[in-house]
């Protein structure tokens, strides 16, 4: 048993990593909009109540479209709330273990049949949300040099039951319950369905971040990632194959980007950790459609 801040405990990980904190038997503050992260004030009182063993912190804005929409207050909440919340545990709890949740995309895209990434790849963020992410790295890393027991977890893509639909998998899969219950017509606009993406089950995710929390697991930096790549065009097949939806599907020229890969190379917390990917994607595929027609029954 540990006390676990966990920030960002209201959103799609969030919801789901509390419940598995207090099913362990840890002692859990869970903390979401009730505690603004870029107020430095309130992070500190915050971690001064919780006296935390362990800091899981998700809070962010983790939509990349959303960032270049409101860069001012991804800045604000990704990179100054990190600062604050960095702040606050070299003040209140020093000797707390935090899981800085981080993501994938500061490594910048490659051309699809690239390497996986592995921790050692060199960062080329391009948006917002990656500088933002990229940045509260660096200092993170540097409060580590400090002696701050900061683990940096690159996050690669994640779905499944209760997502929002900004996210691609999820759009799609809203877009078909949408269809079967007669809500909209059978008409689907989509961006580039070549490109490529790492996907991984929200779950196998939980289980990643978990055994980080290991004190016996080197603080250290990594990617959590099912080190394969899909293309988006695999998820909307996929997703079509479970609906009974039969949608036509239209390319939409100002959704279209330029064709590109990120898949991620997780070696390093395989051998540290034992983890593995456990939930085959068309599964997940399933569950977060099963989820949307529930949604909007």
């Amino acid at each position: 048993m540990m006390r676990a801040l966990v920030t960002g405990a209201g959103g799609f990980v969030g919801k789901r990593l509390v419940p598995l904190l207090e099913a362990r038997g840890d002692e859990v503050f869970a903390h979401d909009l009730d505690v603004d992260i870029s107020d430095a004030a309130a992070i500190d009182a915050a971690v001064a109540n919780a006296r935390p063993e362990a800091v899981i912190h998700l809070a962010a804005v983790t939509s990349i479209a959303g960032s270049w929409k409101d860069p001012d207050r991804t800045f604000r909440v990704n990179f100054l709330g990190t600062r604050n919340l960095l702040r606050a545990l070299e003040r209140r709890a020093p000797k707390a273990r935090l899981l800085l949740i981080s993501s994938g995309s500061i490594y910048g895209s490659a051309l699809p049949g690239a390497s996986p990434r592995n921790e050692s790849a060199p960062l080329r963020p391009s948006s917002p949300y990656d500088d933002t992410k990229a940045a509260a790295e660096y200092l993170a890393a540097a409060a580590a040099e400090k002696g701050l027991d900061v683990v940096r977890v690159r996050a690669f893509n994640h779905t499944g039951a209760g997502q929002s639909d900004v996210f691609v998998a999820s759009s799609f899969a809203k877009q078909l319950a949408e269809m079967e219950a007669g809500s909209r017509e059978p008409r689907m606009a989509v961006g580039n369905l070549a490109s490529v993406r790492d996907f991984l089950d929200v779950a196998d995710v939980l289980r990643a971040y978990l055994a980080l929390l290991d004190p016996a697991v080197p603080a250290d930096v990594y990617n959590v990632a099912r080190g394969e790549g899909t293309k988006i065009q695999q998820i909307l097949d996929g997703l079509i194959a479970l609906s009974s939806a039969d949608p036509q599907v239209e390319i939409d020229p100002e959704r279209v980007r330029p064709t590109d890969s990120l898949v991620g190379d997780a070696s390093k917390l395989r051998s540290r950790t034992g983890w593995q990917p456990e939930i085959p994607l068309e599964a997940t595929l399933g569950a977060l459609l099963d989820s949307w027609r529930e949604t909007l029954s």
